[in-house]
């Protein structure tokens, strides 16, 4: 995060619940959980997959033509000393690549989601490494060999630096191998085509091991984070400069899209699990629980309502009506201007990554173009004003990522894209917390799962669920402070621990059932575990 869970802005406050909502979900689907099956088409109809998710920029070590290692690096080593940390050595994931391996399969985890990374495998445009290549060829031979799928992200929140340098943001020498200026760039066609070709590599070289692919990972967040306010390498702040080439770097990311989704189409063409599809094709999406707010409250207010609705609109409906209906609205305003019907349909399923709740505004000094609207800004709006409301129940506040994990969003979100998107197939790819606790991680999975469940009993097709993450990482900006591991890290030894999340994680998929005594232990909608030195259920907020 997805997930990461990088939120607008870098970190949205949380919303408090205020509204009852009825069912705290049941102990386990009847039945239990079927058999992992595939992520689209009807062979998977049913089916539920449990795995786990990692990026590469976020574990990897000394991946230096990666445009984090420039932005993070500490100025006096070169770097521009962005972030609260150097990504440095991160957690060696790397060298450890084929023992974490040994860590998915101890949780009896059906899959995993990974990116190899485009920094590393060409470094420099043009120029692919052999060496970085037959890498992840070992990586994918592991899981396949283990009897864990392979999910591989094309491209997740980080470039090689010579798409876009952070160094000059303006590009001021133009266009060249070195920097080609980036998504809002006059060679953004030639960074589309790039991206394709890196893709059809993967495909033709992966795809006899590996059928299912997302193109892109959360790219609202990836475009607002790094184009619109510039918290994210190459730093450019377009959202509130210049809102027609933000929307412009929104368009090119389709494009992007759009490319990845026929590159890897045409080039793996060998059916690894036997289901007769070779290649299915999604992305995946940042999903949050948007509800109306103003003035630290909840709010009915019209102007707050249609608010939220152009966010959710924004956030959770554009990209995938775009491909849907291959047609483009710049503008906006939920209705389709621009046709491109080289688009229509480039879509076999979507990934939903859910972290948090938060409010809405619009009123105040400052809305976002072409939304009129403000979500919950840390940082920006102070908490308990505007849209920001504090947790109603102060065990549910994520303090490390300020924001509140509310479990039926997730449901919440599900419910909305199986009635807007009944014939789409929808993976859960990534959810999680950052936390010090591991029973309050293990209540975050039981939860998730019953919402999950919740909505799978209503005839939403899901099919799995993946945890972010399968340790902890370097957090974006956020550097390591928050922690998402189901394994916890020692960043002096990188020695992986399991902690009670992985525990539970491995005895619900290992059985493939919650079981009453986990739903009564970490389930429901109740107070969770606190964190050290946050206030306990009850206390004022």
């Amino acid at each position: 995060m997805r997930a990461q869970g990088v939120m607008f802005a870098a970190g949205l406050i949380g919303l408090a619940s205020v509204v009852g909502v009825a069912g705290c979900g049941s102990s386990s689907p009847p039945g239990g959980y079927p058999k992992a099956g595939p992520v689209a088409g009807p062979a998977g109809a049913g089916s539920f997959t449990f795995g786990v998710a990692t990026a590469a920029a976020q574990i990897e070590e000394d991946n230096v033509h990666s445009n984090w290692w420039i932005w993070s690096e500490r100025t006096d080593d070169g770097g521009l000393g962005k972030g609260k940390a150097f990504v440095g050595d991160a957690v060696k994931g790397y060298e450890k690549a084929l023992t974490d391996v040994d860590l998915i399969e101890a949780m009896h985890l059906d899959a995993y989601r990974f990116n190899p990374s485009w920094a590393r495998i060409e470094p420099e445009e043009g120029v692919f490494d052999e060496a970085a290549l037959a890498h992840y060829d070992a990586l994918i031979d592991k899981l396949v060999a283990s009897g864990i799928k392979p999910m591989l992200t094309v491209h997740h929140f980080a470039n090689p630096v010579w798409v876009d340098d952070p160094r000059d943001p303006g590009c001021s020498a133009g266009p060249s191998a070195t920097n080609r200026c980036g998504w809002n760039g006059p060679d953004a066609d030639r960074i589309i085509a790039d991206l394709a070709a890196y893709a059809g590599k993967l495909a033709a070289r992966y795809g006899d091991r590996v059928d299912e692919w997302a193109t892109v990972n959360e790219p609202i967040n990836y475009l607002v984070a790094s184009y619109g306010v510039g918290f994210f390498p190459p730093g450019k702040g377009l959202l509130f400069t210049d809102f027609p080439a933000f929307v412009g770097v929104m368009r090119n990311f389709i494009r992007a899209h759009v490319a990845i989704y026929e590159a890897i189409k045409a080039n793996d063409t060998v059916d690894a699990d036997g289901d007769g599809v070779a290649a299915a094709v999604g992305f995946t999406l940042n999903v949050a629980d948007w509800v109306p707010a103003n003035d630290g409250k909840p709010s009915t207010d019209p102007v707050d309502v249609a608010a939220t609705d152009r966010v959710i609109y924004v956030y959770h409906h554009l990209f995938v009506d775009s491909l849907r209906a291959g047609a483009f609205d710049a503008d906006l305003d939920m209705e389709p201007e621009e046709p491109h019907p080289d688009w229509k349909d480039k879509l076999d399923w979507l990934g939903v990554q859910y972290y948090f709740r938060a409010g809405v505004t619009g009123h105040g000094p400052i809305l976002l173009p072409g939304i009129d609207g403000l979500p919950c800004v840390a940082g920006i709006v102070p908490p308990g004003s505007g849209p920001c409301l504090p947790p109603e129940d102060p065990t549910h506040w994520i303090p490390e990522m300020a924001y509140e994990y509310y479990e039926p969003g997730l449901y919440t979100v599900l419910d909305d894209f199986g009635k807007r998107w009944p014939d789409l197939p929808l993976t859960v790819t990534e959810s999680g917390v950052a936390t010090e606790v591991g029973a309050r991680r293990a209540e975050h999975i039981v939860r998730s799962l019953e919402q999950i469940d919740r909505a799978r009993a209503e005839g939403v097709d899901v099919r799995g669920y993946y945890h972010w993450s399968l340790m902890d990482n370097f957090e974006w900006a956020e550097g390591f402070g928050p922690r998402f591991g189901l394994y916890s890290v020692d960043r002096d030894t990188y020695a992986r621990t399991p902690t009670e999340g992985a525990t539970v994680l491995g005895e619900i998929a290992g059985a493939r059932e919650i079981t009453a005594a986990q739903h009564e232990t970490y389930g429901g909608l109740g107070p969770m575990t606190p964190e050290p030195g946050e206030p306990a259920a009850g206390a004022a907020p």
